[in-house]
């Protein structure tokens, strides 16, 4: 297949392209710099000059080469915890939206929407959650986008493109950025715990996650959205302990604060910081207590039956990868 990926330079972008590249399909990514050129260049991907904020403009060159490609997978987002939900739109859904309408225009056989588990965190409080869970109402800006992107696409006429959505939850592995910002507030002695790490938490490794994508590509309902994760969810100390050590962070000695100090807490910090339309996040948000303090899985029956799903990159092996720099990706072992 020939396929056309945004964000291609990216975390989970490059683990595309180079998995793609890996199985014989040929691919087209869009990039933003000179940078990301070359790391797609390196990954075997065919560069394509542009960013998000072009995929609105039928005059660049990435609308006439969606003429070539049989699908596309939309990664590229712009991700924060924080901020309102214009930014959100402008950079995130407007961008979305044409690329869709142009992948459409053009006869592209299937688009794959890149979205986020996130998008059912906030006001919707079940432990376990899967496709047919009422979302409720986020509690951050990115991920109310990113739900109203979904429904956006959905609802919009596809023609002959097929659209596939998938939801990762915490996404994981070698050359995650989140990972260093963790790491700044642990060796800062900022981070503590939630009712001692208990509440459980769910997370997808890349490379399982690209294994979902290479999946969408011929398989899946139209309008089908998946969850996919790693399938095995665990107490959030259980999962960032071993995640940090491999940066040589031990959380071991880490304060934890009762929920019941937590959530208030949280609450007035993240509304006292709106009303004063701070650019930056407080210490304590409400989405942070929601991911930390709350337990929350992700049922993937759906991905494993309708797209044939099976995560095979465990913690332990992920882990070992990410000790070991100069390791093997986790697919290629």
């Amino acid at each position: 297949m020939k396929i056309f990926v945004t964000g291609g330079s990216g975390f989970v972008g490059s683990a595309l392209v180079h998995r793609l590249v890996a199985e014989g399909h040929e691919v087209l990514a869009l990039a933003r710099s000179g940078s990301s050129i070359q790391r797609v260049r390196a990954a075997g991907g065919d560069p394509v000059p542009g960013d998000l904020a072009d995929l609105g403009r039928t005059d660049r060159p990435w609308h006439a080469r969606l003429r070539e490609v049989d699908a596309v997978v939309h990664v590229a987002a712009h991700m924060e915890f924080w901020g309102p939900d214009a930014l959100f739109e402008q950079a995130n859904h407007v961008p979305t939206v044409a690329l869709h309408e142009a992948s459409v225009a053009a006869g592209v056989r299937r688009f794959v929407l890149v979205s986020a588990a996130s998008v059912s965190t906030g006001s919707q409080r079940r432990p376990v959650v899967d496709e047919s869970t009422p979302e409720g109402k986020a509690n951050i800006a990115y991920s109310r986008v990113k739900l109203a992107t979904e429904r956006a696409l959905l609802e919009a006429r596809g023609g002959e493109t097929e659209l596939v959505v998938l939801r990762p939850p915490f996404i994981w592995g070698r050359g995650m950025a989140t990972l260093d910002e963790l790491t700044k507030v642990a060796e800062a002695g900022r981070f503590s715990w939630i009712d001692d790490g208990r509440h459980t938490v769910d997370f997808v490794h890349v490379e399982n996650l690209v294994s979902s994508i290479l999946l969408a590509l011929t398989r899946g309902r139209h309008g089908g959205v998946y969850y996919v994760t790693d399938g095995t969810p665990m107490p959030i100390r259980d999962f960032l302990t071993p995640l940090l050590a491999t940066r040589g962070v031990d959380l071991s000695k880490s304060r934890s604060v009762p929920m019941t100090i937590a959530a208030p807490m949280a609450a007035m910090m993240d509304r006292t910081a709106r009303l004063l339309r701070r650019k930056t996040a407080p210490p304590l948000t409400n989405w942070l207590v929601s991911w930390t303090g709350r337990d929350r899985s992700y049922d993937i029956t759906a991905a494993r039956t309708e797209l044939g799903y099976s995560p095979d990159v465990t913690l332990e092996k992920g882990l070992a990868e990410m000790r070991s720099p100069a390791g093997r990706r986790p697919h290629a072992a």
